[in-house]
């Protein structure tokens, strides 16, 4: 259906980008991703802004992603979630064509986002959290 900016939202949505897991240790996390699944890391990062030290996991020949999410600290977003939750999907992230058109028909639709405009995320990426 579309919005009141007369688009539709879902040709905005281009797929599953990645599935986000915390883990209170990432070397323990790799280990069962590609250990056990036999998947590699082809990318890692620490995310300072957002509290965590990041590893991607691809699978062979698929667009969608493992993004292991362990904590800098207790006091970060992911540090918070394993006191709360423990260990499990923390996030589903979606590849949109316009991060900043989808979070304003969220928006419209009542939806809080997490900010006012989207900033940097893994890989350089474009990011916003509804």
């Amino acid at each position: 259906m579309p919005n009141e900016i007369g688009t539709d939202l879902n040709k905005l949505i281009l797929g599953i980008d990645h599935i986000g897991i915390a883990v209170p240790d990432l070397d323990t996390g790799k280990a069962l991703f590609e250990g056990i699944l036999g998947l590699h890391e082809h990318h890692a990062e620490v995310n300072e802004s957002q509290g965590v030290s990041e590893s991607m996991i691809a699978f062979p020949d698929q667009g969608a992603q493992i993004q292991l999410l362990a904590p800098l600290g207790p006091d970060t977003t992911i540090g918070k979630f394993l006191a709360n939750k423990g260990p499990g999907i923390q996030q589903l992230a979606l590849r949109v064509s316009d991060v900043e058109l989808v979070a304003s028909h969220v928006r419209a639709s009542g939806i809080r986002m997490l900010y006012d405009t989207p900033r940097i995320g893994t890989a350089g990426s474009l990011v916003n959290f509804a």
